[in-house]
Parts: C-alpha cells; structure tokens; sequence
C-alpha cells in the first residue's frame, strides 16, 4: 500500500528547526504506516508538519478514541526499532497514479501537481509521496506522543468529507517531551474557557447564540477595573470620550468599503421603515460623521475620539473559541484626526501609550509586526506607500524591533499589530495602530489649512489593548486565573473560625471596603480549613481568619492564595498592604 502526503519547507529555518521539521515530517509517517497495519482499509489524506508537531488525515471505517491512540504508538514503536531507512525515489505521474490508485484523495492531488514526476519516499514495504528531506533512519525518531484525535473536513471545505486527524509530536530526547508535556498540562490548567467556569467570569448560551458573550458579575468586575483605567488614561492624554451607535444604513458602509471588501465577515441587514440597516463592524464611521459634524480648522487637530465601542463580525460557529473569537465584542477603539506633518509625532505617541499599557497589565513580552498592503486593497499604491513609510518611520524613530509580515494589512490601510506573549510564550493578537489615507478621500474628511483651503486629513485608527473578550482571556491564561491585586474580582476574603467571631469579621469588612477594597465575610457554616481551600481555588489574594485572639489584638491571621502562612498581622498593616499592592498593580 502507498499513501501520498505534501509539506511545504522553508529554507531560510535554522539548523534547530529543520533537524525538529525533519523530526515530526518523519513521525507522520511512521504514524501514517502504523494506521495502515491496523486499519488496512485506510484513505489517506495529509500529514503535514505544524509548528506544535505534526498531524495525518485519514478516513476510516470507524471513528477512532482515544483508547486507539496507545494501539498505534506501539506499532509506530515497532516500526522505529526496525531502523529502516528513509529512501528517496522520483517516479513519473503515471506510475504514481497506478501505485495510488486506491488511494482517490492522493489521487485528486497528483492530478494538481504541474510537473511530470514526483518524489517518493519509502521507509521498508511502506511508501509516502513526498519532497522531504527526512530522517535518514526511522530509529532516529527517539521520543513521540500522539496528543489527540478531531475531524478535519478534506481541503478545509465543510462541503468535502470528514477527515479523521491524529495529532502528534516527536522529540529528539526525553526531556524535551517532559518539557513539552508539562507545557500542554500547564496549557490545559490555565484554559480561560475552563477557568472562566470555575471563576465564575463569563458564560455564553445557545439560547442567545454563539459567540455572544454573558459577563458574570466577577468577569464584569474586571473589566470596569480596566475600562476605568482606560478612560483615565485617554482623558490624561488629550482623547475625549464619544459613543455611537451600534446599528447604521448599509450606504455608509456602501461607502467606506466594508460592504466591498468585508462582506463575508458582515452580518445580513435588517430593514427599517424601507431603509436596510446593519450592525457595525468597526466604530470608526460613527467617529468621522461626528468630526464631520462641524468645519474643523487646522488649528483644532489632531482630534482624538475614543470609544470602548461594541462591533459585530460573523465569524463561523467552528471558529468560534471561548472569549478569544467571538462574533460580538467590545473594541477599546480610538481615531485620531490629524494634518499630515503630525502624523509621526501621533504614532509614537500611540506606541508609547501601547508599552504603558502592555506593562501595567504584566505582559513584558510581545512581538511587533508592521502589516502591509494585502491582495484586496481600496485607494492607490502611493497612499499605501506612505502610510506604510509613516508606520515604519515611527518604529524606527522609538527604536522598536519589528518584523514585516507582508500582506496583512486591512483594506484600507497598513498596520502594526502588536501580538502579546503570556507566561507560557503563547501569542495573542493585542493592539494594532493602522494609518489611513482611504477613508479620509471617501468621506471627505477635510480641514482648513493655514492657506484658507480644504486639505483633507489624515486618519489614525488604534486600539491600544484590543477587544475586551480577548484581553480577558489573554489575563485569564497569563496569570492562570490569579489576577494581579488590582484586577482581582475579590481581593481579601475574610473568614471566621466560628459564629461568634461574624460580626468582627463584617466589622473588617466594612473597614476594608471603606478603602476601595473589594473584600467579603465568608460566614457559611462550613469548616475554616474548607473556607480557605475554596478561597485559594477562588485565586483570592488575600484570606483573613478571625478568631478569640485576632479579636483580642484587633488582628487577623493572613494567608495568602499562595500558601503561605503571613502569621497575624494588624487589621490597618493588612489594609496597607492591600492598598500598596492595589497602588504598584502587582
């Protein structure tokens, strides 16, 4: 039996990736000959590599467990103590086409293949169509898992068949698979879909609809705290808050582009009164019809609108993941208006804003990305030249590393994305700044120069944290659910030991709260050990236990989420402490 498989390599990886390339491309198949022994009946997809491993489509007569993956990893097992080689072979489409001819999806990729042969390679009786390179023995492969097992349809088109897709990873040695099996239990631990259950953040519902997230009182504690943050911070930097609608005429859309360039990601219009409607998508139509609202002269730019603006995107259900995407979601969205020879001094100004933020969330570590003109584009090559020249100056000019990731841009304009790194070097798309000459033309946003005449402006879209659902999701996995001081939803739980001690415990209670401190009596009839076991899974940063002698000493005993014993403490050493950590945002 012959099965057929393609991967794209690139050439410029360093010798690390390209022995772990090597590595993982030479497990999938060896994975795909162990599938084969044991189900002989097998229609073979792909089996590229992924940047986490690798993974093989099948069809099957049956669908696989998780019970199925130890039965293969013993064949594959078999088959790398075989050592046999990796074999190169090239072989014309037609001798190609007959060995593969039970085989119609390796089939259905021969026939696009332009060349007049292609390349094989055999590792004993088992042959895979494939350009390589490879391991030179199948003994080479020392360490591997196969992880899981989830449906694929064929070429990624839900109207093909239903692939069955085995995932796995290959190491050259034991440490490196303990290492990155911790990683995928610490990756497991910190899920924010499941921390968002325990914690009690957010839910989402059938009966509302996907992707459309509820925020629980906890979750929404959270994001007041940064909205608040936010908006203190946009104020003290000459931003003036605006709100706009959520809903516009399809026309403005019409007009701006999005119904051209957008429109698999728009939902459908509702009519109303004979005029057809729309959800909006992004919020920065409504911020050009209020700067449009009067004559501005150039003596009032820049002009800085910001909006922790609600847009609504379609995005299909079997994309959808949690609060990182959703098809409704909060933007900490901003324009900024402004004349051509302010626009480097407004980018740095944004960049600096985007590195205060970053750090008084926690993340120091992120990858900037400038993202150019894409195959779909409104305006002219020239406008795109220098916007893209702009954003690239005010990189440059702030000494920030970047990389170009070539043909990201939206439609309108070039942008920095900003991509975060949480603790586990994960990557989350975060802020992005986007200069714009498109809209401006399209709307005719205009102001009175120094000469008397129009001269239209230039237009700076920006967010500097991103959507609030995947900012939420970012902390939640960043910090494993124990939220920094300031952001946590409840900072000190107090607990006493037994009824008569409730109502000193209200009494630090209402002390705590006095000072901002979102603290809270746990006096259930429960034991003081579970009391303080449910408050460390609650990720509460702070536990003060009152009894006899913390009445006595008008103290408390303190305990931190951590485990650690503080020892007892006076009820104002306790409240400056809270405070300071709130101040340092620690």
């Amino acid at each position: 039996m012959i099965v057929a498989e393609f991967s794209e390599l690139d050439i410029e990886m360093n010798e690390t990736d390209q022995k772990a390339e090597r590595m993982n491309h030479s497990a999938a198949h060896i994975m795909a000959e162990a599938v084969l022994c044991l189900f002989p009946e097998a229609k073979f997809g792909i089996g590229p590599t992924i940047e986490s491993g690798f993974y093989y489509d099948f069809e099957l007569s049956r669908a696989l467990t998780p019970d199925d993956l130890p039965l293969i990893e013993g064949k594959m097992r078999e088959i790398i103590a075989k050592n046999e080689p990796f074999v190169a072979e090239e072989l014309g489409k037609d001798e190609a086409r007959r060995l593969f001819a039970d085989q119609p999806y390796k089939l259905e990729l021969i026939d696009e293949i332009p060349d007049a042969s292609v390349t094989v390679y055999r590792q004993g009786s088992f042959t895979d169509l494939c350009r390589g390179p490879h391991l030179d023995r199948t003994g080479e492969v020392k360490e591997f898992k196969l992880t899981h097992v989830a449906g694929a349809y064929w070429r990624g088109d839900e109207k093909r068949p239903m692939l069955q897709r085995i995932y796995g990873v290959a190491f050259g040695s034991r440490d490196e698979i303990d290492e990155y099996l911790w990683r995928q239990a610490e990756t497991a631990r910190r899920d924010h879909r499941r921390l968002g259950r325990e914690l009690d953040l957010f839910s989402t519902h059938e009966e509302i609809g996907p992707g459309l997230i509820c925020w629980h009182p906890k979750g929404a504690v959270i994001r007041q705290i940064i909205e608040d943050f936010w908006k203190a911070e946009h104020i003290r930097r000459g931003y003036d808050v605006v709100y706009t609608p959520h809903i516009a005429k399809v026309d403005l859309w019409k007009t701006s582009g999005h119904w051209e360039f957008y429109r698999e990601f728009l939902f459908s219009p509702m009519e109303i009164e004979g005029h057809q409607y729309m959800l909006r998508p992004m919020n920065c139509l409504g911020h050009i019809m209020i700067y449009k609202s009067e004559l501005r002269s150039y003596r009032n730019l820049p002009l800085r609108y910001a909006e922790l603006g609600t847009v609504y995107r379609y995005e299909r259900t079997g994309v959808l993941y949690g609060l990182a995407r959703v098809r409704g979601f909060t933007q900490d969205d901003a324009h900024i208006f402004c004349r051509p020879d302010q626009v480097e001094d407004e980018l740095a100004g944004v960049l600096s804003f985007v590195q205060f933020m970053m750090s008084s969330l926690g993340f120091k570590e992120y990858d900037i990305f400038l993202s150019t003109r894409p195959d779909k584009y409104a305006g002219t090559i020239p406008m795109w030249e220098e916007a893209t020249g702009r954003l690239r100056g005010a990189l440059e000019r702030l000494a920030l590393a970047y990389e170009v990731d070539p043909g990201e841009g939206v439609f309108y304009g070039p942008k920095i994305d900003v991509k975060l790194k949480d603790a586990l070097g994960h990557e989350w798309q975060g802020p992005t700044i986007q200069v714009d000459f498109n809209l401006p033309q399209r709307f005719g946003v205009c102001y009175i120069g120094e000469d008397g005449s129009e001269h239209a402006a230039v237009m700076i879209h920006r967010v500097v944290l991103g959507a609030m659902e995947r900012l939420l999701a970012c902390l939640t996995e960043h910090y494993g659910g124990a939220f920094p001081v300031w952001l946590s939803p409840v900072q000190a739980v107090i607990i006493p030991i037994a009824d008569r001690h409730v109502g000193y415990a209200h009494e630090i209670e209402s002390d705590l709260r006095e000072e901002g401190i979102r603290a809270w009596v746990d006096d259930r009839p429960q034991r003081m050990n579970m009391k303080i076991r449910e408050a460390q899974l609650e990720k509460a940063p702070y536990m003060l236990v009152v009894g006899d002698k913390e009445m006595a000493s008008s103290s408390v005993s303190l305990r931190l989420r951590t485990g650690e014993d503080m020892g007892l403490e006076s009820v104002a050493a306790v409240r400056s402490r809270i405070r300071s950590a709130i101040e340092a945002k620690s």
